[in-house]
């Protein structure tokens, strides 16, 4: 049996659940806020994993990810320990916006600074409440801008740990991204902590795939740690594509955007992906792909700006089946059972 932990000055027994609010600044208003720790401590001795939504407050995919997953009777006989926070970004959450009040991206004031900015002291906060003694986390995201992302995961995959624990998140790319100064994946890892970054739907938007997709991976995360019992969480085997590159395509001129390639997309290197229309029934321009790959991301909104983001694609060598693992990926999704 583990002893028992304190999580900001709460107590939790080994076996027992609790749902722990943690202060941080008031509003202006003088309105109390806090930022909610769900914390499930098992009987035995395990990892300690942290899972959070919402460090771009706008980004409510992990959220729900995270409400249903604690919801799962499965959680009672985890080992280890895991504390799960829905919302990191209380104060984006509650206007409908990526930042702080400050107006700065909490991802890039990790690990914070105890007499800093607002931004950064709900980072420091963050830290010593959360991520200070745990062992592993994973912090999911999504889109930004009315931008959508194909369920994808990003970590340092040079640590064969970290690796594995991506591959265990069954998802269909695995994107080697660096680690970014002020980040909590930096800061995670300053602390020797393992960490992934899952990336999936759309900012304001529920995905269904992507939230299932997230669920699903968080607990076969859970299993490939021993927190959990093993279950079959699928039906098939899943080979990740793995990638060091990715690019954003930009709109060559201001228009209309009609997009011919969707979400998960093979694309082929100089051709037709998508084109500028003209609003009055001009001329329209071609975006074409300057590389081969997958498409991971897209513009959802068709009214663009000459030079605005339209297209992600991951370089990918391997080319040959995108598509029907794509398609086999998001019916296996519906077919899971917790």
């Amino acid at each position: 049996m583990q002893p028992a932990i304190t999580v900001a000055g709460v107590t939790i027994k080994s076996g027992e659940q609790a749902t722990i609010q943690v202060p941080v600044a008031r509003l202006y208003t003088h309105t109390e806020l806090t930022m909610p720790v769900h914390v499930v401590h098992g009987r035995r001795e395990g990892p300690r994993l942290f899972v959070c939504g919402a460090i771009h407050g706008d980004e409510i995919v992990g959220t729900e990810i995270i409400r249903r997953l604690i919801k799962l009777k499965r959680l009672k006989s985890i080992r280890g320990t895991l504390l799960a926070v829905p919302v990191v970004n209380v104060y984006g959450f509650l206007q409908h916006t990526r930042y702080s009040p400050d107006r700065r991206d909490l991802n890039r004031f990790f690990p914070g600074l105890e007499k800093g900015s607002l931004t950064s002291q709900l980072a420091g906060t963050f830290m010593e409440t959360v991520v200070q003694g745990s062992t592993h986390g994973i912090d999911l995201h999504a889109g930004s801008n009315h931008r959508a992302n194909l369920p994808q995961i990003r970590a340092a995959i040079d640590d064969p740990e970290t690796l594995r624990l991506a591959k265990a998140f069954r998802i269909p790319v695995i994107i080697n991204a660096k680690l970014r100064d002020g980040s909590l994946r930096h800061a995670a890892a300053e602390m020797g902590i393992t960490m992934l970054l899952y990336e999936a739907g759309e900012a304001l938007r529920f995905d269904e795939v992507a939230i299932r997709a997230g669920m699903r991976g968080v607990m076969s995360v859970m299993q490939a740690l021993g927190m959990l019992t093993s279950k079959k969480l699928s039906t098939s085997e899943l080979d990740p594509l793995l990638t060091d590159t990715t690019s954003w395509v930009r709109a060559p001129a201001s228009g209309i955007l009609r997009m011919k390639v969707p979400l998960g997309a093979r694309v082929v290197k100089n051709s037709k992906i998508g084109e500028i229309a003209d609003p009055f029934g001009g001329q329209g321009v071609d975006i074409t792909s300057p590389v081969s790959g997958m498409v991971i991301g897209r513009l959802n909104l068709p009214l663009v700006y000459r030079g605005d983001a339209v297209v992600h694609i991951a370089h990918l060598d391997r080319l040959k089946g995108i598509e029907p693992m794509i398609e086999g990926f998001r019916e296996e999704i519906f077919e899971t059972s917790w």
